[in-house]
């Protein structure tokens, strides 16, 4: 059956299967999509807050013997995993469809976790967090692809960010969590950081089981050559919104003609982001580097950060009110991006959460634990919807044969860039500011990290992109209809 998908021959087509997609109510379908590849985000939430909470127990001697030092080593190393995945599986999601990818990356992760339980010795752990890392890189690729291809226009930017947000309700559970586990009256200290990771895995063959029943794309169908597989499914859903809705659907008021292609070459991707779209590939980069350091600075530290200078023994209470202003925050502003639109809201979330965090590192020497976590609580209520925006805009502003490839790159270089350096400097920052005990020797990360949303939320006046409510081939004009457009 796969030979003769693939044997097919290619064709230009006229379709309009986007504009019937774009088109459709919000129904059952559409939460049985955002809860198959959204919930993925969960995931990373969990890996993030276990390792940031399990600071003190994997440094301890029923751990693995860790400095500080090495905690924001382990933390690069997981991200640069993430960048490697994504550029490895955003390439394949591009050439073999969206859901192959989607379930062979949450495959990886799945391995990578449960045998970070089994950790022996400090080079173990850093291998395992990397192969952890790749699978949940490579899902930001593929799911980001497939979510925007499978929601309407109307509701994109607020899914997409709301579900990107979702990534701190994993964050507040695997807080929270860590609480009994690593309680050495109720498990033993050896074995409670154990099971935090094991959990992880729990959780990705739940969504596994939900995800088998996510179609590939039809857009990305009618692209490669089986067109009448996506008619098949594009009409299935129709069904079944119909049957939940009653009446008749709007027809489809577009369609769009496209020369049928297997592959498309890096070079022709590369020529596509640099020299046609020069303006939105330094926008994304602005994004990407400016919310990775932010949170990967911050967050993956922030658990020894409490326990290093503010005397705190459990981190999890705070970790978690954290984490659920996060998601809280994602869910407020999320809809405006939508409504008010996508530059006013880009620049106004990068530029008030930098010139908050800015204020949190001037005061930095007064703050206690509650009032630190307060701090973060307000910062990053307002930036979880603009680091999530950065996603959002990636997999929309670039046509569909790059989109997997596009998010995977700009996920990877804006990571290397603020999400390997920022665990690494703040990791040096406490182990340096811990001798004097002095808090105040961290706030130089908290400053750049203010500089960089800043400078993310300027460079989006400029150059952003009015995506709202809008079709992604009106957005940008697949490079399938532009072979068709010039015969």
């Amino acid at each position: 059956m796969a030979s003769t998908k693939s044997s097919a021959p290619l064709r230009t087509i006229t379709t309009d299967v986007p504009a019937r997609l774009d088109r459709l109510p919000w129904s059952r379908w559409h939460w049985m999509i955002v809860v198959g590849l959204g919930t993925v985000w969960i995931l990373d939430g969990l890996e993030v807050t276990i390792v940031g909470n399990l600071s003190d127990a994997i440094k301890g001697p029923d751990g693995l013997g860790l400095t500080s030092a090495d905690i924001g080593l382990a933390g690069a190393v997981y991200v640069t995993g993430s960048c490697f995945g994504a550029l490895l599986f955003g390439q394949l999601t591009d050439r073999f469809g969206r859901k192959k990818l989607f379930i062979l990356t949450l495959a990886v992760y799945l391995v990578g976790t449960v045998l970070t339980a089994f950790s022996m010795n400090p080079l173990y752990y850093y291998a395992m967090r990397f192969l952890t890392g790749m699978g949940l890189g490579g899902e930001y690729a593929a799911v980001n692809s497939a979510i925007d291809e499978l929601i309407p226009a109307k509701y994109r930017g607020r899914i997409d960010i709301l579900i990107n947000g979702s990534y701190w309700l994993g964050a507040a559970g695997g807080a929270l969590l860590t609480i009994p586990l690593l309680n050495p009256e109720l498990v033993p200290a050896w074995l409670g950081w154990r099971l935090c990771f094991a959990l992880g895995a729990v959780l990705g063959l739940c969504i596994l089981f939900v995800r088998r029943n996510v179609p590939e794309s039809p857009r990305w169908l009618f692209i490669h050559g089986r067109e009448d597989e996506s008619e098949r499914i594009v009409t299935d859903i129709e069904e079944r919104v119909v049957d939940q809705h009653g009446g008749d659907l709007a027809e489809p008021d577009a369609d769009i003609t496209v020369k049928q292609r297997r592959t498309i070459s890096l070079a022709r991707v590369a020529r596509t982001v640099f020299r046609d779209y020069p303006r939105r590939t330094v926008l994304c980069l602005a994004m990407f580097i400016g919310q990775a350091f932010l949170y990967n600075a911050f967050f993956f530290t922030f658990g020894d950060t409490l326990q290093t200078f503010l005397g705190v023994d459990q981190t999890g209470v705070y970790i978690a009110l954290f984490a659920v202003s996060n998601f809280l925050g994602a869910l407020a502003l999320g809809p405006l991006f939508d409504s008010v639109g996508r530059v006013r809201m880009i620049s106004a979330t990068y530029i008030v959460s930098g010139v908050l965090l800015a204020v949190a590192g001037l005061v930095l020497g007064d703050l206690t634990a509650w009032t630190l976590t307060f701090f973060g609580m307000v910062v990053f209520f307002v930036a979880s919807a603009g680091a999530s925006s950065a996603y959002l805009t990636a997999s929309e502003i670039f046509p569909m044969e790059t989109r997997a490839l596009c998010i995977a790159f700009f996920y990877a270089i804006g990571t290397a860039v603020g999400g390997i350096s920022g665990p690494l400097l703040f990791g040096r920052l406490i182990e340096s500011a811990s001798s004097s005990g002095d808090i105040t020797g961290i706030a130089v990360g908290y400053y750049i990290g203010a500089a960089l949303m800043i400078g993310g939320g300027v460079v989006a006046m400029f150059l952003g992109v009015g995506a709202e409510r809008r079709s992604l081939e009106d957005v940008a004009e697949p490079l399938s209809a532009q072979d068709a457009r010039e015969g």
